[in-house]
C-alpha cells in the first residue's frame, strides 16, 4: 500500500496510462493498415522504434527541473524557427509540402517542435510581471510571437499544422483572461479569412458583422477603423493566398464545402473513411479483418485516417473506448492546469490541451466528414515520429508538473 501511495503521489498514472493505451492502439491500426502495403510494411517497425525513443524523452522530461521550462522558452523558440528556415532552405517534399528534414533516414517535421516552441515563448510572455493582456499592445505582440511559425509554415505549405497554431494562440489568450473585445481582435481577422474562402458574399457577410460588433462595442474611432482595415487586409490576403496555393490544396479546401463534388478525387478520402467506419457496426469486423483497410481503399490510412481502422475493424465500442481515453487525459491536464498557481505552468498545460485537443477534433473530424482534409495526426496513435515525440515530450512536461505540483498548486 505504501508503495502504491508514494507511486501516486510523484507519478499520474491517470496521464500516462490512457496516453500508453492510446499508443497501442495505435500500434495494432498500424500493423492492419500497412500488413498488406509493400510500400508501408517497415512503418510498424518504425512505429515501436520511436515508441521506445519516446517514452525514453518521456522519463528524461519528467526528470527535470520544472522551473527550467521557462528558462527553455526563449531558446526553444528561437530553434523550432530556425529548424522552420532549414527546412524550407534542405527539406524534402511529401505530400506536396516541403515540411520534412532528413536524419539517419529517418524523417522529422520541424512544425512539430515549433508547436512547443509557440507555447512556452507566448506562457513566458503572458505571465511575466505587469503583463496586459487587454492592451492592443500586448495582443499584437502575442499574436505576433504565433503567427511569425505561421508564416513560415505556410510557405511549405502545410495548412494543418498552420491551423493548430491559430487555435492554440486564442486557447492561450482566453485562458490568460482577455476582455471579450480582445477576443473580438483576434478571432474577427481568422473569421474574415474563412468567411472570404466562401465566396463574396460571405466576406461581405462578414464584414457587415465585424461593423456592427465594433459599434456595439463602442470604441474610438480610429481605433475601430484600424481594426476593421485589418480585417479587410486579412480577408483580401487570404484570398489571394487561395488562389497562390497549388491546385491539390485549393481542391482539398474546395471539398470540405462539397466532398461529393469530387468524390473520386479531393472528396474520396473522406467518403471512403465514412463508409469504412460505418461498416464496422457495433463490434467491428474484427482485428486484420475490415475490407476497407486490408484492400487499401484510403491511401496511407495509417497516418491521418488512422481513425477509420479503429472504427471498421474495433466498431463503435473501439472508437468509443478511443475517445473516452483521450477525454480522461483531457480532463487531466486540465485539472493540472486550473489548479496550477504559477501562471506560467498554467499557460503551459493549457497550451499542451489545446494542441492535443485541436489535433484530436480536427482529425476525427476529417473521418467523419465534419472537419476538412487538412492532413493532421491523432496524437499518440496516428503513424509519424515526429508527432509521437512532441506529444510525448508534453506528456512529459505535465507528468513532470504532477510530480512537483506541491509548489505550483
Amino acid at each position: 500500500m505504501r508503495i502504491d501511495y508514494k507511486l501516486n503521489d510523484k507519478f499520474d498514472l491517470g496521464l500516462v496510462i490512457p496516453a500508453f493505451i492510446l499508443f497501442c492502439i495505435g500500434l495494432a491500426a498500424i500493423y492492419s493498415s500497412t500488413l498488406h502495403n509493400p510500400h508501408a510494411t517497415g512503418n510498424f517497425n518504425k512505429q515501436l522504434f520511436f515508441g521506445a525513443a519516446s517514452i525514453i524523452l518521456f522519463f528524461v522530461i519528467y526528470s527535470l527541473p520544472t522551473s527550467i521550462f521557462k528558462t527553455l522558452a526563449v531558446p526553444t523558440y528561437l530553434f523550432s524557427l530556425l529548424m522552420l528556415l532549414v527546412v524550407l532552405v534542405i527539406g524534402r517534399r511529401v505530400s506536396g509540402a516541403k515540411s520534412w528534414l532528413g536524419l539517419a533516414g529517418l524523417g522529422f517535421q520541424p512544425s512539430e517542435l515549433a508547436k512547443l516552441g509557440v507555447v512556452l515563448i507566448l506562457a513566458a510572455f503572458l505571465s511575466r510581471k505587469n503583463s496586459a493582456i487587454d492592451s492592443f499592445k500586448d495582443i499584437l505582440i502575442a499574436v505576433s510571437l504565433g503567427f511569425v511559425p505561421i508564416i513560415l509554415i505556410l510557405a511549405e505549405p502545410d495548412l494543418g499544422s498552420s491551423f493548430v497554431f491559430m487555435g492554440l494562440i486564442i486557447v492561450m489568450l482566453f485562458w490568460k483572461g482577455i476582455s471579450l473585445f480582445g477576443m473580438f481582435v483576434v478571432l474577427s481577422p481568422a473569421i474574415l479569412a474563412v468567411s472570404s474562402l466562401f465566396g463574396v458574399y460571405y466576406f461581405i457577410g462578414g464584414l457587415v458583422l465585424v461593423i456592427l460588433s465594433l459599434f456595439m462595442f463602442r470604441k474610438d474611432i480610429f481605433f475601430s477603423a484600424s481594426i476593421f482595415t485589418i480585417n479587410l487586409a486579412v480577408g483580401f490576403f487570404t484570398s489571394y493566398m487561395f488562389k497562390a496555393l497549388k491546385q491539390h490544396q485549393q481542391t482539398r479546401i474546395r471539398s470540405f464545402i462539397n466532398p461529393s463534388a469530387d468524390p473520386l478525387g479531393a472528396g474520396y478520402n473522406a467518403i471512403q473513411a465514412k463508409v469504412a467506419i460505418g461498416s464496422g457496426g457495433l463490434w467491428g469486423k474484427g482485428f486484420l479483418a475490415g475490407s476497407q483497410t486490408q484492400l487499401q481503399f484510403i491511401p496511407e490510412q495509417w497516418t491521418d485516417f488512422i481513425y477509420c481502422v479503429i472504427g471498421e475493424e474495433f466498431g463503435l465500442i473501439g472508437t468509443l473506448i478511443t475517445l473516452g481515453l483521450f477525454l480522461y487525459l483531457f480532463i487531466r491536464v486540465l485539472k493540472l492546469a486550473s489548479t496550477a498557481k504559477d501562471e506560467f505552468i498554467s499557460l503551459v498545460l493549457i497550451g499542451i490541451l489545446s494542441i492535443y485537443f485541436i489535433h484530436f477534433i480536427v482529425n476525427i473530424g476529417m473521418v467523419v466528414g465534419i472537419m476538412p482534409v487538412i492532413g493532421i495526426p491523432l496524437p499518440f496513435v496516428s503513424y509519424g515520429g515526429s508527432s509521437l515525440l512532441a506529444s510525448m515530450i508534453m506528456l512529459g512536461i505535465a507528468a513532470n508538473v504532477y510530480r512537483t505540483r506541491k509548489n505550483y498548486t
